[in-house]
């Protein structure tokens, strides 16, 4: 977690140094509210449910499975799909189009947990292990 998180730090530096931008700056941009928290919920748990079902029917699938699903969820909820704890602290350091201003930051990865831990509820029922009636 610790890696993801300053790779994302990293990568939003190198990024503003390509566009001419200070490296880090704290983003203001105002993005919160019930409905955006609720998209990021549904973000993350597509995501997870995507690869849990493709580890167990169809693990090389997985790189293009992860791909589709982040473009389809930037385009399908009102959050543009962070999905990533990681993701969402190193938007937190840029003030472009798209931050997301620090103090919005844990409320969105409270977010992604629950969308994350209903989603591996869900993949226990929908992708069994191959045990019991299901399989």
């Amino acid at each position: 977690m610790i890696v993801q998180c300053v790779g994302g730090i990293a990568g939003t530096a190198v990024a503003h140094l390509m566009f001419d931008l200070a490296p880090l700056t704290i983003a203001t941009n105002v993005r919160g509210g019930p409905s955006q928290w609720l998209a990021e919920a549904v973000a993350t748990f597509t995501l997870v449910l995507t690869i849990l079902g493709g580890l167990r029917y169809a693990p090389g699938a997985i790189p293009w499975l992860v791909g589709l699903t982040i473009t389809a969820a930037y385009w399908f909820t009102s959050s543009t799909s962070f999905a990533n704890p990681a993701v969402t602290l190193a938007r937190g350091f840029t003030r472009t189009f798209a931050g997301i201003a620090m103090n919005h930051v844990p409320a969105f990865i409270a977010a992604q947990l629950v969308g994350a831990a209903i989603a591996a509820v869900l993949a226990r029922v929908l992708f069994p292990n191959g045990k019991g009636p299901a399989a």
